[in-house]
C-alpha cells in the first residue's frame, strides 16, 4: 500500500510533484526501440504545468515588492497559465484578469471564470480560424492586455519574459524528472510556448547529464525557431508554436537545443487519440505534439534512447474541439 501524501494546508501545496509514467503499452504497440516517459502535469490543481509557473512568479512578485497586497494581476494566456494564476492569485488575495483569444477552446475560459478570474476574450484577426491561434491573434491579445493593465493600475505577469517561467521548471520539474526516472533520461522533447519548460528542464537535465539531448518541437507550418518560414499562421497546437513576428522568444535558450522536430496537425491528433486509448492518458494538442516527436526520434536519430516529455494539460480542456472526434 502506497503512503498517501501529508495533509495540505492550502491547494498551493499540491502544485508539482506530479507522477512520471512509462508508456510501455504504446511503445510495444508501435514496436519502438527505446522508452517513452511522460510526466503528468495535469495532476496539479489547475490541470497543467503552468500551475508551477504561476506560483513561482506571484511569490517572486510579492517578495520583491513588484506586486502589492490586493493589487490586480493581468495576463495574456491561452488558458493554462490563466488557470494557474486564478488559483494562485485567489489564495494570495489578488483579483485576476485573464486575457485570451477566442481561438482557444472555451473550456479554458469557463474554468478560469469558475476559479474566480475575470476573463476577457479577444476576437481573432481577420481570416483566422477558430481553434487555430496565430501570431496575429496573439498580437491582438497582447494589445488588449496592455490596455487593461494601464486602465486598472495592475501588474502584468509577462510569462513570455519572466524568469520565473524558467526557474519553476529548472528548480522543480527537471529535478523531479531526473529523480523519478532513476537518472535514465537521454532525451527531452518540448514544444515551446513561452519556452519556460524547455529551457528550465533542459538546464536541469544537462546539469545532471551533459550528454542529454534536447529537441524543440514545432508545428510543421510554423517552425520559425528552426529557421524556417511560416507557411500558415494558424495551427492546432494551442499555447505553443506561435509564428510570432519580431525577436525570438526571450526565454528560449538556443544553446541548450540539440535539434528540432516538426509535426503535423494530423499526426498530433492521431497521437492524442492513441495515447488516450492505449495508455489512459487524456491530454491535449501540445502533449500529443511531444509524443509525435518522440516517436519520430525513436524511429530515427534517437533509436534505443529513453525520451522524457511533459503531459502539459488535460484533454478535458479540449472537449469542445474535434481532438477526440467530437
Amino acid at each position: 500500500m502506497r503512503t498517501p501524501p501529508p495533509l495540505s494546508t492550502s491547494i498551493l501545496d499540491t502544485i508539482g510533484q506530479t507522477p512520471l509514467v512509462e508508456l510501455s503499452r504504446l511503445a510495444n504497440r508501435l514496436d519502438l526501440s527505446g522508452r517513452l516517459l511522460m510526466k503528468l502535469e495535469y495532476f496539479s490543481p489547475g490541470g497543467s504545468k503552468k500551475d508551477r509557473v504561476a506560483l513561482e512568479i506571484i511569490r517572486q512578485a510579492r517578495g520583491d515588492g513588484t506586486l502589492r497586497d490586493g493589487q490586480t494581476v493581468v495576463e495574456l494566456t491561452s488558458g493554462n497559465a490563466g488557470t494557474g494564476l486564478a488559483i494562485v492569485c485567489r489564495n494570495f488575495g489578488h483579483p485576476f484578469v485573464a486575457v485570451m483569444s477566442r481561438g482557444n477552446s472555451i473550456e479554458r475560459a469557463r474554468m478560469m471564470a469558475a476559479l474566480g478570474a475575470e476573463v476577457v476574450l479577444v476576437d481573432q484577426a481577420p481570416g483566422s480560424v477558430p481553434g487555430q491561434v496565430s501570431g496575429a491573434d496573439l498580437a491582438l491579445v497582447d494589445e488588449a492586455t496592455d490596455r487593461i493593465v494601464s486602465d486598472r493600475g495592475a501588474v502584468r505577469v509577462r510569462q513570455f519574459e519572466h524568469p520565473g517561467s524558467v526557474l519553476a521548471h529548472e528548480h522543480q520539474t527537471g529535478p523531479e524528472l531526473w529523480e523519478q526516472s532513476g537518472g535514465t533520461i537521454d532525451v527531452f522533447v518540448d514544444c515551446p510556448g513561452t519556452s519556460g519548460s524547455l529551457t528550465g528542464v533542459g538546464r536541469a537535465l544537462k546539469r545532471e547529464k551533459p550528454s542529454a539531448r534536447l529537441y524543440a518541437v514545432e508545428p510543421i507550418t510554423a517552425a520559425v525557431l528552426a529557421g524556417k518560414q511560416a507557411t500558415v499562421q494558424g495551427h492546432r497546437i494551442q499555447g505553443a508554436g506561435y509564428a510570432r513576428s519580431g525577436p525570438e522568444l526571450p526565454l528560449f535558450d538556443r544553446s541548450l537545443v540539440d535539434g528540432f522536430v516538426q509535426v503535423t496537425d494530423e499526426d498530433v491528433i492521431a497521437s492524442a487519440r492513441l495515447l488516450a486509448q492505449e495508455e489512459g492518458v487524456f491530454t491535449g494538442f501540445s502533449t500529443a505534439a511531444h509524443l509525435t516527436a518522440a516517436v519520430q526520434l525513436l524511429r530515427g536519430a534517437e533509436r534505443g534512447a529513453t525520451i522524457a516529455m511533459l503531459a502539459c494539460d488535460t484533454g478535458m480542456k479540449y472537449l469542445s474541439t474535434d481532438l477526440f472526434g467530437g
